[in-house]
């Protein structure tokens, strides 16, 4: 029986080389190898860019550059996207590819009637590009190592899109409509390289991603601490459920909020105390201790908050999600 399993599993699955195996018989197409190959080379080119660390040269005094620019707390606020809830980097990318998108399209697609619309549709691109490139360049200031890599070819590859979109606009501006649709294709297919490399640091490496959303839901009660160990004013790191959490005692209460930070990872638990917050030691992101609401980018959501119960000297922990019976 467990061969006849094994057997089975392999016929729908594939057999040990990669081939797929459909009634009985090995059906590997050219199609799916061409598939496999294209995503095995692409990830190779992504794994060889984030080793190259002559790139550190470029990449860490710009980021530098770059936190110094966005380090007032509302252009923060206003490039990460706290004040929306959600990175605001990704949503804005839409106009501007979308624009060229659209110039190239009626290029290719309308010849010389749209040439004012394609035009006006770069513009419009370029226009938008601005502050898409800004808040990009905000989020990616935040990232270490192999990321900060791709994260500067990435921005590379856009500015010279973006240079190559300039040059078009100026060439159809002038009459000179067939350089401005080739211009534009190529800036079009050097933005779609770039948008790879967004994805893989977005869905492949989580960059901006809520590091908490698959944090277990504790519903029942979790002894964690003697209420004497904490110190007024000082950060404490539990564990509840396997879940880890910072415990802060101030004015007589215990507030708990999860200890891993919803913007990066950061230890909360290492964190400062400021004005009934608490900030982030790796990125500064700042989260009112009663409730984890986010009162400082660059998080954009909230950080999960537990209930407390204090029983005979004792500090029991659960999930805000949870029951709210005793």
């Amino acid at each position: 029986m467990a061969n006849q399993t094994a057997i089975v599993a392999r016929s729908a699955c594939g057999d040990a080389s990669g081939g797929f195996v459909g009634t009985g018989s090995q059906v590997t197409s050219d199609r799916e190898d061409t598939v496999v190959n294209l995503r095995e080379t692409a990830k190779r080119v992504v794994g060889a860019i984030g080793e190259v660390k002559g790139l550190d040269r470029i990449s860490q005094p710009v980021a530098d550059l770059v936190r110094r620019a966005t380090g007032p707390e509302l252009v923060k606020y206003a490039l990460s996207g706290t004040w929306l809830g959600h990175p605001v980097h990704p949503m804005l990318t839409d106009v501007p590819i979308g624009a060229w998108v659209m110039a190239s399209t009626l290029d290719w697609t309308a010849g010389d009637k749209a040439q004012e619309t394609a035009r006006h549709l770069v513009g419009l691109g370029l226009l938008t590009a601005v502050p898409t490139a800004a808040a990009g360049a905000s989020d990616w200031s935040d990232t270490v190592g192999s990321d900060q890599r791709v994260g500067v070819v990435h921005g590379l590859a856009n500015l010279t899109a973006t240079c190559l979109q300039v040059m078009s606009w100026t060439a159809r501006r002038r009459g000179h409509h067939a350089a401005g649709r080739a211009l534009s294709a190529a800036g079009l297919g050097i933005t779609m390289g770039s948008s790879y490399l967004g994805g893989y640091l977005s869905y492949t490496r989580g960059i901006g991603v809520n590091r908490t959303a698959f944090e277990a839901t504790v519903t029942e009660w979790v002894d964690v601490a003697e209420l004497s160990d904490l110190s007024a004013d000082k950060p404490i790191r539990v564990s509840a459920g396997g879940v880890p959490v910072v415990l802060v005692r101030r004015e007589g209460s215990v507030d708990a909020l999860s200890a891993t930070c919803v913007h990066a990872g950061g230890p909360l638990d290492e964190g400062e105390l400021v004005d009934g917050c608490i900030r982030c030691p790796w990125h500064a992101s700042t989260f009112r201790l009663t409730d984890g609401q986010v009162v400082r980018g660059p998080a954009t959501v909230d950080q999960p908050s537990w209930q407390v119960k204090i029983d005979q000297g004792r500090v029991f922990v659960r999930s805000s999600s949870a029951d709210p019976t005793p």
